[in-house]
């Protein structure tokens, strides 16, 4: 089984190329998703989080999204602190996902910050949905109902695009011109290859 990745700056489409991969038969573990799940549902991410942060980070079984998000954008060391507790968990979960696909030769885990969060040592081959900057903010600034402003800030959180690109193993274009069917047959050639 090949384990690869999707990763690519707010707005190029990791999620709908994740989708249209889904369509032909190729699992995909979304981190973001499953980390938002484990953060309300991990026992142990739970308890860590309280020892941090206190009783108020949950709400019964609701996560309080804004006193983390406070705690978060405090500080570079906090968000660390944050990740430390969600990050191992999550690579965990995917661990045990993939034990759980079976006969399948390819998996894919969609993750917006894989190289920030050291994702990256847990799957073979690396595919980075490009789309160019004017492209990207337009498209998340429709999606999230958004500003120009908002969305920039965001993108400025995340690792530069082009270092992603650089890193990667496969780059798909996704600017809306060229077809994605065409690049993501030879996407599945390359990843079938092991190479």
């Amino acid at each position: 089984m090949i384990k690869f990745a999707i990763t690519g700056g707010i707005g190029s489409g990791k999620s709908y190329v994740s989708s249209l991969l889904e369509e032909r038969g190729i699992p995909i573990y979304n981190a973001d998703l499953e980390s938002k799940r484990l953060t309300v549902q991990d026992e142990g991410i739970r308890k860590e989080l309280v020892a941090l942060l206190g009783e108020d980070i949950y709400q019964g079984a609701t996560l309080n999204k804004p006193l983390l998000a406070s705690y978060l954008f405090a500080n570079s060391d906090n968000a660390a602190k944050v990740n430390s507790i969600i990050h191992p968990r999550v690579k965990n979960d995917f661990h045990r996902w993939v034990e759980s696909q079976k006969d399948v030769p390819l998996v894919g885990l969609e993750s917006a910050i894989l190289y920030e969060s050291g994702f990256d040592d847990v799957v073979d081959q690396v595919v980075m949905v490009y789309a160019p900057e004017a492209v990207r903010l337009q498209r998340a600034m429709k999606r999230d109902n958004a500003t120009e402003e908002q969305v920039r800030a965001r993108m400025s959180a995340q690792m530069d695009d082009e270092e992603k690109r650089s890193k990667a193993d496969f780059v798909l274009m996704n600017d809306g011109i060229m077809p994605l069917d065409v690049q993501l047959d030879d996407l599945v050639r390359f990843l079938k290859k092991g190479k």
